[in-house]
């Protein structure tokens, strides 16, 4: 199957390869061996998400009446599921054999697994049969599929273990189901007593199905089987919203309950049970095709490690070291944060840099007699959000807070729908954005107001105000008092607020009416100049056709393009007579490379901005973003000189080829580079600096003190 050029990759096939790379993190023996295992969870967790996201849609399309094709790779929808379901089946089973792998080394740590789907030993029989009988039998609710009995609801990615009955002398053979995922009932790990000095575990699933005899007594089992459903959860608020007369939170409530009974999009099986297999498919209507269903010898949810994790803490070899955010040098503890942003900008770099000092100029926000306004865009906030916390305050102190908090975050609508409520409650504005504009930007002002004096506090990131995932992703967070930049954002929001977007502004590019057309036109700026040129991007993804094919122009003009894109990449570089100027590398490593980063020209004449925004459609085109200028030279030579330390990660960097395959960066002469871990030493060293700073100058005050009282 040919592509319609040769520069050109599938998005789908292309976010395949990211999660491969995301799977080869768990065969680095440099690596931990319980972070490996973490690495195969969150490449299970990734291709969930996927079938239900991007596999759902396309079985969406596949049904319409004309299949309109890929607007870069001339696929239809159907010739697209094709090659997903046959990379994952491939993929899958090399997960399998790493994940054995693991399992296996686990054991010679100390850590053994029973696999309850093979021989065990008598005692553990014994003590398994019990456990069974007391702590699962009572808890469980089976089913016989029948003529008297319909077919139950199966949620979505819950397990259940599927068998065969046969009853007496009869020919007739039933189908029944037992759930088997822990709703508070019972765990998913069960511990076995230790022996010959190891801790040793086995998982429910394979608990109820070794003991379903004892559930279905009056019956004969003649294969029994696991599987696990996982539905399309790619809904629609735009459409939902023309069809009911609610509000629009109460409009996505009922998404969330329409979700969870969506029409299936995958179905797994343990390798066991054939005969079950098929007649799991059969009797249960799920309209899956061959392709659809798969099998593996791997746990259907590796979320169990969680619980694993929960006992084997004192295993600290199997662990990451510990790494804790450190004190940014740009903030002083001592003062106020919105004085110290007035007498210059600051940057934060998370996960190296703590989040505090944010959090910090929210509380300082809500008790600060001069501050009019707080206004802001939740996308994604932790479960128990100092950053909510702080906003309540502000609102029950007095202050005009505004929250637009976008209820369409994927997967984070329900938690968001709470906060919206709790928010409103307090006194908080709370507005949900265009109707057909997802809000994904990362925009704070805070108003103070003394007299006839106004100024502007803004923040600007690329990440989400979430505690948690400030310690995991890394992302960049800009603190300004430039007023241009404010009025910029109080125009941002005063449209956010009637529903729209802004047409243009001075500082900020917007999405998603020009920050697109800034971006092409400083990308021809650097045109122009022919080799002279150059472009740095770092982004999660790049998937926009107009981007990619200014890219193609510039490189055949002599610019040089250097890409850092983590995941989906739809551009590929070396390709001769397209894209031989270009470089695209990607960075999977202990940290999610989530910031964004915009680098036109080299040398004085460089132009640095950050931006919520990848350059996909659905950013530049279909959401609210932003992007703001770097204007501090030495923050600017700082994000420069970063975007270059990650180009010479030879650690865990993958560089693309010209066949738009990914290989892992061999190590140079220079000796070993892993970026993240680099930044890290540098907070490190940052923070220690701070401290002895600190010390030298409280040994100071105490000398002259001293002096005072002689």
């Amino acid at each position: 199957m040919e592509f319609i050029k040769p520069y050109i990759d599938n998005r789908e096939l292309s976010w395949l390869k990211f999660n491969q790379r995301v799977l080869e993190e768990a065969t680095d023996s440099s690596v931990p061996l319980f972070e490996r295992l973490r690495f195969v969870y969150i490449f299970c967790n990734n291709l969930d998400e996927f079938f239900m996201v991007r596999v759902g849609y396309l079985r969406e399309r596949k049904s319409l009446k004309k299949d309109v094709v890929d607007n870069k790779t001339n696929l239809t929808a159907g010739e697209q599921l094709k090659l997903i379901t046959e990379k994952a089946s491939e993929l899958i089973s090399v997960k399998d054999g790493i994940y054995a792998k693991i399992i296996e080394q686990l054991s010679d740590a100390g850590i053994e697994k029973i696999d309850l789907r093979n021989k065990i030993s008598k005692e553990d029989e014994e003590f398994l049969a019990e456990y069974f009988v007391v702590e699962v039998l009572p808890m469980l609710t089976p089913t016989i599929i029948d003529k008297k009995f319909p077919v139950p609801f199966l949620r979505n990615k819950e397990i259940y273990i599927a068998v065969i009955l046969k009853s007496g002398d009869s020919p007739k053979r039933s189908l029944g189901i037992l759930p088997a995922t822990p709703s508070g009932a019972f765990e998913r790990v069960v511990w076995l007593p230790p022996k010959n000095g190891k801790t040793r575990f086995a998982l429910i699933e394979h608990l109820i199905m070794r003991f379903a005899d004892k559930v279905y007594a009056n019956h004969e089992i003649t294969d029994r089987n696991i599987f696990r459903i996982t539905r399309n959860a790619d809904i629609d608020a735009e459409e939902a919203l023309y069809d009911h007369d609610l509000d629009f939170r109460g409009v996505m409530e009922e998404l969330l309950k329409k979700r969870k009974k969506s029409a299936p999009v995958r179905i797994e099986f343990d390798f066991g049970g054939k005969a079950v297999r098929t007649a799991v498919v059969e009797q249960l209507n799920l309209n899956l095709s061959e392709n659809f269903i798969f099998a593996q010898s791997a746990p259907l949810d590796m979320s169990f490690i969680f619980r694993l994790e929960e006992r084997i803490k004192p295993y600290s070899e199997l662990f990451f070291p510990a790494l804790n955010p450190q004190q940014s040098p740009y903030i002083r503890e001592s003062e106020q944060i919105t004085r110290q942003t007035e007498r210059g900008d600051i940057l934060l770099f998370y996960p190296y840099e703590s989040i505090k000092p944010f959090i910090r100029l929210l509380e300082e926000a809500a008790n600060d007699k001069d501050v009019f306004s707080i206004k802001i865009t939740l996308y994604r906030v932790a479960s128990d959000s100092k950053i909510i916390n702080a906003l309540i305050s502000a609102a029950e102190n007095g202050k005009r807070v505004l929250a637009l908090v976008e209820l369409r975050a994927r997967f984070d609508e329900e938690n968001n729908i709470n906060w919206s409520k709790r928010l409103e409650d307090a006194g908080v504005r709370v507005i949900y954005g265009p109707e057909h504009l997802k809000v994904h930007s990362k925009l704070l002002l805070i108003t103070k107001k003394n007299g006839s004096s106004v100024k502007y506090f803004t923040q600007v990131g690329t990440g989400n105000y979430n505690e948690r995932t400030s310690r995991l992703y890394t992302d960049l967070s800009l603190l300004t008092a430039n007023h241009d930049i404010g009025l910029d954002a109080e125009a941002v929001f005063d449209a956010l607020s009637a529903g729209n977007t802004v047409e243009t502004a001075k500082m900020l590019w917007v999405a998603p009416l020009f920050l697109k057309s800034r971006a092409i036109a400083m990308f021809n700026a650097e045109i122009a100049r022919g080799s002279g040129g150059y472009i740095g991007l770092k982004l999660n993804s790049l998937t926009d056709k107009d981007i990619i094919e200014k890219l193609v122009e510039a490189s055949g003009k002599g610019v040089k393009i250097d890409l850092l894109v983590r995941g989906i990449c739809c551009l590929v570089a070396g390709v001769a007579g397209y894209t031989e100027n270009i470089r695209v590398i990607s960075i999977v490593g202990r940290f999610l490379e989530h910031s964004r980063v915009y680098i036109f020209g080299t040398g004085e004449r460089s132009e640095v901005y950050i931006s919520s925004a990848d350059f996909m459609t659905r950013n530049t085109e279909r959401r609210i973003e932003v992007a703001a200028p770097i204007r501090n030279p030495l923050i600017k030579a700082r994000l420069i000189d970063d975007f270059n330390t990650m180009f010479a990660d030879n650690v865990k960097a993958h560089a693309q080829n010209a066949e738009g395959g990914y290989e892992k960066i061999r190590i140079r002469a220079g000796g070993k580079l892993n970026s993240q871990i680099y930044f890290y030493k540098r907070a490190y060293e940052n923070a220690r600096l701070i401290e002895e700073k600190k010390r030298t100058r409280n040994k100071f005050i105490g000398f002259i003190k001293g002096l005072f009282k002689k």
